[in-house]
């Protein structure tokens, strides 16, 4: 065992502004993993985290609700804390960025690199709008790119094209709040001097604190010249006031990294801990930050430089993951594809995925790809297969023919050696953030043992009362095997070794307590500690996760990929507030539709099954009119359909279109009727 280590550990702050979802899991999954991983080796961390609480779109949103901007965060922080514990995010803090000790310490570093002369101001020009009486952010203004001229881009980039530049470059501009165009307008805003630390940032970037291809990506900030960066808002603004400046507030990217500090400072006081001890300049204790990476910027220029400007220690490591795809795509809506962690965890276990996320991260900053096929073959194969298998072959025996006894002896010392003298390896594919490596290895050990098993046949041996004592020694190293396995996967699955050691009353196991074997020792009574995953339950979280609501974003296009996307709908009081442009709804394909054949959908509440006639083509479409129509009623009508919709998979089969009806519902649904004359096929303009 190494020297006890003293650990700080911090994950990306998720927007308080919308549900988390399964790329935020990536980021929570691995750092969690590696946080248990140290405990379990008996090193003091602790995991730090908080809700990041500030900025423009939450102060629209909670205008939008009618509410206060304190009771749209509390919500959501409520909503975080249940979703992170359902997957057993083992956070020592989670507090928000909206509080006094935040406030503190954001003025205590601005007031510190102020006073140091790192702190400028200076006049700039900036897109406003008028109608709604405030300057706008990169994100909240939409024009024509001045590169490419592609249609309805953001202000600060093209998706198109990948050109950056100014709101201010954009043609045709018009704010996302009020749909008017922005005029330019003058304001006094402060810059913090990140010149002023490049020699300091070159030799901390060279001191291995960041991966390889992070350290050469920001070589291209070096080579352009290191500029300052404003750190200030006008007000109307959520956030908290800059110090000397009325009317000036911080900007939201500015006091969410120093929500670390505060989290920490909040957990020291109810713990009788030394903040100072860990965040001093001299301190020997460890401070590790996991984030996506897109947001490397901020946390390995901005953050350290911000510390070492105020008197700060930097952090030991940043390390950053990549994005999630699933299956193979961005996470869509439309195809249930983008899945919050509420409907993962109403569906399945969340152990599946924190096992499937470890079986592929590693230490790189390549994506992940959550393939929901490879997820269902791997955790059968592998958990249910493999691991859980070792235990449910050997506890009946042991139970029923041995009163749940096991023997006073390891029988085949060399398996049992190979698999304890492997703790050192995994050891280090854990330190080294190589989960799919040691997942591999893991699942080796496991076919190992349960090779033996296949080798020894304890099931043929207990037929014999010759040999049948002989099980009880096969049963006593497969579940001293299995006892192994299972706390090298503790890190990644905690319920299942917490369901193990409740068996095997072998009390809470730390990462070396496997190399001591259980023998002359009485066992619980096995209960199935893992189930196979029910495909229908998958289904059933696809079709949930196609109505979830879109959520709001941060005000940057450098924000944490654990809330990736943008704002892209005005905030209006409006109730039709989702824009499109006139060429997105030419795309629209419209065409009459004889009603062919109209059914009753078992098991569905509220739809009709249609078969459609759209000239010489037919369709099927699933309908939500059956408060409206009977089948009958139907058979023989034409009506209007959207064509061109991509088919969409539902729990009763393949619905290939939309069938268009209108009326405020139940009863009061009307199908569009063309006119008469209409053929089926027939384009509706």
């Amino acid at each position: 065992m190494t020297d006890k280590r003293k650990i700080l550990v911090t994950m990306a702050l998720p927007y308080a502004n919308g549900s988390i979802h399964l790329g935020h899991m990536v980021e929570a999954v691995q750092t969690d993993i590696w946080v248990r991983f140290q405990r379990l080796r008996g090193h003091e961390c602790y995991y730090i985290c908080a809700d990041d609480a500030h900025g423009t779109p939450i102060m629209l949103s909670a205008q939008k609700e009618g509410i206060e901007p304190e009771e749209l965060i509390e919500r959501y922080l409520q909503e975080h804390k249940a979703d992170y514990a359902a997957f057993n995010i083992s956070f020592d803090n989670f507090y928000s960025t909206h509080s006094d000790e935040n406030r503190y310490f954001s003025e205590l570093i601005y007031t510190r690199n102020r006073d140091a002369g790192h702190i400028s101001r200076r006049t700039i020009s900036q897109a406003y709008d008028e109608k709604a009486g405030m300057f706008l952010p990169d994100r909240f203004v939409r024009g024509d790119c001045p590169n490419c001229g592609s249609s309805d881009q953001y202000g600060d980039n093209c998706d198109k094209c990948g050109a950056t530049y100014a709101p201010t470059d954009l043609l045709n501009p018009v704010s996302v709040i009020s749909g008017s165009p922005p005029i330019e307008k003058d304001s006094e805003h402060y810059f913090f001097k990140l010149g002023d630390f490049e020699e300091m940032l070159k030799e901390w970037l060279e001191g291995g604190h960041v991966q390889p291809a992070i350290k050469n990506k920001l070589q291209e900030w070096f080579d352009a010249g290191l500029n300052d960066w404003d750190i200030s808002r006008d007000t109307p603004y959520w956030g908290f006031e800059i110090p000397d400046a009325p009317g000036k507030y911080f900007y939201v990217w500015l006091d969410a990294p120093i929500g670390y500090m505060a989290s920490f400072k909040n957990f020291c006081d109810k713990n009788e801990l030394t903040f100072d001890d860990w965040w001093s300049t001299d301190s020997s204790t460890e401070l590790r930050h996991f984030i996506g990476k897109d947001i490397a910027y901020f946390h390995t220029l901005f953050w350290p430089a911000m510390l070492y400007g105020a008197g700060f220690r930097r952090p030991t490591s940043v390390h950053c993951h990549g994005f999630l795809t699933v299956n193979g795509e961005k996470m869509s809506k439309s195809k249930g594809t983008f899945i919050n962690a509420s409907s993962w965890s109403d569906h399945l276990n969340p152990e599946y995925l924190r096992y499937y996320y470890a079986s592929k991260l590693s230490n790189g900053v390549d994506d992940l790809d959550l393939n929901i096929e490879d997820l269902v073959t791997k955790v059968n194969s592998d958990l249910v297969g493999k691991v859980v298998n070792i235990a449910s072959r050997c506890t009946g025996f042991i139970s029923k023919q041995f009163d749940n006894k096991l023997s006073n002896q390891i029988t085949d010392m060399s398996i049992f050696t190979e698999i304890t003298s492997s703790s050192d390896k995994i050891a280090a594919h854990y330190e080294n953030l190589e989960y799919g490596h040691a997942m591999r290895k893991i699942m080796a050990l496991a076919d190992r043992a349960n090779q033996y098993i296949d080798e020894k046949k304890p099931w043929v041996l207990i037929k014999d009362e010759a040999t049948k004592n002989e099980v009880q020694d096969i049963c006593t190293d497969g579940l001293n095997f299995f006892r192994s396995i299972v706390i090298y996967l503790k890190p990644v699955m905690p319920e299942l070794a917490e369901k193990a050691e409740q068996f095997l009353l072998s009390g809470d196991s730390t990462w070396d307590d496997g190399k001591s074997p259980l023998v002359d020792h009485k066992i619980g009574d096995f209960t199935p500690l893992m189930t196979r995953v029910d495909k229908d339950k998958i289904e059933a979280m696809i079709e949930a996760s196609k109505t979830l609501p879109a959520e709001e974003k941060p005000e940057t296009s450098l924000n944490t990929s654990t809330s990736q996307g943008d704002i892209s709908s005005p905030l209006n009081d409006d109730p039709i507030s989702a824009e499109i442009q006139y060429d997105d709804f030419a795309k629209i394909d419209f065409r009459i539709a004889h009603i062919i054949k109209a059914e009753h959908v078992e098991g569905a509440d509220k739809l009709l099954q249609l078969t459609l006639d759209i000239g010489g083509e037919s369709r099927q479409v699933f309908a939500g009119i059956k408060s409206a129509y009977k089948p009958e009623e139907l058979e023989g009508k034409m009506t209007v359909m959207v064509a061109n919709l991509a088919p969409r998979k539902m729990r009763f089969g393949m619905s290939e279109g939309m069938v268009l009806a209108a009326g405020p519902g139940g009863k009061d649904l009307f199908i569009l009727n063309p006119d008469e004359g209409a053929k089926p096929g027939m384009r509706v303009k």
